[in-house]
């Protein structure tokens, strides 16, 4: 089978198990409303407006009656209705109404199995028996067409797979990910915590914040290199600068708000709009396009408390954001610049498979069509010169302009999406913004908005599940760990220590009174790459021995020749 027909298979598939799902859910709670249930890049869901809301516990009694409509073997039929005839079948139901009067013509598709049917386009399995290898995931908290002023609604998501094999291969990465869960991972490696002090804000411990250093101070190199200017701007600013860039109207569900001296502020969603207030602070000459400019900035955004989920999803973060004013002809050159520097730091990071996207329009955007097609395919050109394949994410983009992703795949086959280069033509209108062409006349440059990382939390929280927190050395919070057998020792491992703080290596001395087969359990639990172990044997003879994360050792090194490795492992 061809990869477009198994793609198609599996839609179908995951479809079908929606419509599966809620088929259950309208036997056991019939006084339950059905609203839409979409298939996802990792299975589907289905969204509710239950009775009384749905608990975790009520999850295997779902898919047990999942099941029994699978023993069934209903043929699923597909076919089209007229509107009036849907409005009759789901009178009673006010989201199925809306749905009905917003879809283009007079007809509308409905699909059935049994006595149940559902609004629906098509693309199902030949019925319900079809459907073996699903699960059911979570509940989660949602709203209508994803709107924060319309009606609360529960979601249940899960899974489905064509056969066996794929269905036992997602299992075990479900388990890999649950042994290897990032928070899990962040409690045992000493890196960060959460407090009911503060949902959702992330508490960096100092091995936690060692890590983030290191990842500002390589893409820091890099944007020297690229000729980025960093800047500082505040985190909160007034209301007024909010509804000029657009955020008030299009983003203020995600934002905070507070009162100040008789004066509305907010907490900022993005970086952005700072970044053309110090472009405007003086004028502006076409010589100083492209302007780079970066920020580590800040952010805050709200999220609901049913969907945060450790680093991967907070209300706080940092992002290593860039901002280029350039004109019209400099487009190209720019995301090419950075599409390449996205691609070098994912490499550097350990991600080997990229997938690339242009997210285009959204529902909810500002600017007028022609800024749009322009702005989208500038991203094109730039993806096609760079020869990088790329998919198309239909209405994924900012409110403000189209984007490229990049989504990687991690150790355990599971795609994030990081990387992201935008350009936006809006803003720079929104706010003013000019500068003097080469004609003497005042020009409004075009806005380019990018964030290799993305967040740096999110990034971490994926780089720790993708090594299963087995960090590479360069980047490890403490890279080496000196064990000594007996104190006699500690007087030579105390040089070995302040020979390697010198070299600026992150290295810390084990003082506990454990043998050294505890201090070396100790070192692997915190996942050391390197475990610098001292006996009599090395004290005597100036050496040290080597013992690696996985198991492996070396021995009979000098400090020279340690110091030799770490430096190129470092590079």
């Amino acid at each position: 089978m061809s990869e477009i027909k198994q793609n198609i298979a599996l839609n179908n598939m995951r479809h079908s198990a929606a419509h599966l799902t809620a088929h259950a859910v309208a036997e056991l709670f019939p006084n339950t409303l059905l609203t839409i249930g979409p298939v996802t890049d990792e299975g589907f869901f289905y969204d509710f407006l239950p009775e009384q809301n749905f608990k975790e516990e009520d999850l295997p009694l779902i898919e047990a009656k999942m099941r029994e409509i699978v023993a069934r073997n209903l043929p699923i039929t597909q076919r089209e209705i007229s509107k009036k005839e849907a409005e009759k079948l789901f009178a009673n139901n006010p989201f199925k109404l809306e749905l009905i009067r917003n879809i283009p013509g007079d007809t509308v598709g409905l699909s059935q199995q049994g006595d149940f049917f559902d609004l629906c386009k098509g693309g199902h399995v030949a019925s319900t028996g079809e459907i073996k290898y699903f699960k059911l995931l979570n509940i989660s908290g949602s709203y209508w067409r994803a709107d924060r002023n319309k009606q609360a609604l529960q979601r249940i998501s899960g899974t489905a797979f064509c056969t066996e094999k794929e269905f036992k291969d997602y299992e075990k990465m479900i388990e890999d990910a649950k042994l290897y869960d990032h928070r899990r991972l962040g409690k045992q490696l000493d890196l960060f915590s959460f407090h009911e002090e503060g949902p959702g804000f992330v508490f960096f411990h100092p091995r936690g914040t060692r890590i983030i250093e290191g990842m500002k101070k390589y893409i820091a190199q890099k944007l020297d290199a690229a000729n980025f200017q960093q800047v500082i701007t505040p985190v909160m600013l007034s209301d007024e600068l909010w509804k000029k860039s657009g955020h008030y109207d299009h983003y203020k569900n995600n934002m905070y708000f507070c009162e100040v001296d008789n004066k509305n502020y907010a907490l900022r969603p993005m970086n952005c709009p700072c970044h053309c207030l110090v472009f405007k602070s003086r004028p502006r000459s076409y010589r100083e396009l492209p302007l780079r400019m970066a920020e580590f900035g800040l952010v805050h955004r709200y999220e609901l408390s049913g969907v945060m989920h450790g680093l991967l999803r907070v209300r706080a973060f940092t992002q290593d954001d860039g901002h280029i004013f350039c004109s019209h002809e400099q487009i190209e050159n720019e995301v090419l610049l950075n599409i390449n520097m996205a691609f070098e730091l994912l490499k550097k990071f350990g991600f080997e498979k990229v997938t690339v996207g242009v997210a285009t329009r959204p529902e909810d955007s500002m600017g007028s069509d022609q800024h749009w097609k322009n702005a989208t395919q500038a991203l094109k050109n730039a993806l096609e010169t760079a020869k990088v394949p790329y998919e198309i994410y239909e209405g994924e983009g900012a409110f403000y302009g189209p984007k490229i992703e990049f989504r990687v795949a991690d150790s355990m086959g599971r795609l994030w999406q990081c990387s992201t280069v935008q350009v936006d033509f809006c803003m720079p209108e929104n706010f003013g913004l000019t500068y003097v062409a080469p004609s003497g006349k005042l020009e409004c440059p075009v806005m380019i908005h990018r964030a290799i990382f993305g967040s740096l939390e999110r990034f971490l929280g994926v780089l720790l599940e993708h090594y299963k927190g087995n960090l590479p050395f360069w980047l490890a919070p403490v890279q080496i760990k000196i064990l000594t057998i007996t104190d006699e020792q500690k007087t030579y491992a105390q040089g070995i220590y302040n020979a390697l703080q010198r070299e600026d290596l992150r290295v810390e001395m084990d003082e506990s009174s454990d043998p050294v087969s505890g201090q070396i359990k100790n070192a692997q639990l915190e996942k050391v790459p390197w475990m610098i172990v001292i006996g009599p044997k090395e004290a005597e003879q100036n050496v040290v021995s080597i013992r690696h994360r996985d198991g492996k050792q070396e021995f009979g090194l000098t400090l020279e020749q340690l110091i030799t490795k770490a430096r190129e492992l470092n590079q």
